[in-house]
């Protein structure tokens, strides 16, 4: 199933929230429903010279994992589950190397009713 996530907030409001120093690409305006694929700020951090250096930057959401041909992946690899994300080798060295916040206010998830529809819920 493919998930959406929910963020409303204006970089400048992450910047202060997250005591980020900068924002690194075009920020995208507000959103009630983020697709795969789409530029989502996410919160990084790295130490540099002994005090952590946290930053706004702008990705595409999705993991286009290091033994990909084919960057199209990216948008199929979207739900890591916290249970299986070390099970799973898509996901395995992104979650141990590679971690960032990605902030959000709601996310849902698509279901199936009786009758064949998508909802979200």
């Amino acid at each position: 199933m493919c998930g959406r996530y929910v963020m409303s907030k204006a970089a400048s409001d992450l910047l202060g929230h997250f005591d980020a120093k900068e924002v690194e690409g075009s920020p995208p305006g507000p959103s009630w429903n983020v697709a795969p694929t789409q530029n989502v700020p996410i919160v990084a951090e790295r130490l540099d010279e002994g005090t952590i250096d946290r930053r706004l930057l702008i990705a595409k959401w999705g993991l286009v994992p290091s033994w990909a041909k084919d960057v199209k992946i990216g948008s199929k690899l979207i739900n890591a589950r916290s249970e299986t994300i070390l099970e799973k080798p898509s996901f395995r060295s992104a979650a141990v190397k590679r971690r960032a916040i990605v902030p959000a206010e709601g996310y849902f998830e698509w279901q199936k009713t009786e009758d064949g529809k998508k909802i979200p819920s």
